[in-house]
């Protein structure tokens, strides 16, 4: 169900941009998401960085599905040329104030600006048909590339916080109400 603080009607399941389709994710994707998960550098900027096992994807999908149904948003499945080269969006936050914008990528899709295009749709979804105000982004100190990624996006560094047991940066995006 649709979240009523934005007072709105739920936006459908499925957008597309100039290179990408972002759908919400399917138990399909399971085998993707287990194979993008055990990729090094993709962990590589976790406070323990290794790989998921298969039980883990299951339960970050099982999480992701269960976001959609409860909220009628969250993370979608992206899709560049007709293949799955990851997961993307918002979802509620529960320790934070905002939504909270998250994204992990195929390593074989990085550097054709993909996460740029998904960063900057998930912030037209999230102003404009979720109405939110604001976004916020975390983002370890030593991932250099997505902290560009959100500072190109319009985020500013906001405060560090520990998240995981592990110093964190937040990035903002909109206003903290007061």
């Amino acid at each position: 169900m649709f979240d009523k603080e934005f007072n709105g009607v739920a936006p459908p399941a499925t957008r597309r941009t100039a290179r990408l389709l972002l759908r919400a994710p399917a138990l399909t994707d399971i085998l993707f998401l287990t194979e993008l998960f055990s990729q090094p550098e993709l962990v590589a900027h976790r406070p323990v960085p290794r790989p998921d096992s298969p039980e883990e994807s299951a339960a970050r999908l099982a999480r992701d599905i269960g976001h959609w149904n409860d909220h009628g948003f969250g993370r979608w499945a992206v899709e560049a040329d007709g293949a799955l080269i990851g997961f993307g969006g918002v979802t509620v936050s529960k320790e934070f104030v905002g939504l909270n914008l998250s994204y992990h990528l195929h390593p074989e899709s990085w550097g054709q600006g993909y996460a740029t295009e998904l960063v900057r749709e998930t912030l037209t979804f999230a102003f404009d048909d979720l109405r939110a105000e604001r976004v916020i982004g975390l983002v370890r100190p030593i991932n250099v590339a997505s902290k560009r990624i959100l500072e190109k996006c319009g985020f500013h560094l906001e405060r560090e916080v520990m998240l995981h047991g592990a110093p964190t940066n937040m990035y903002a995006h909109g206003k903290l109400r007061n």
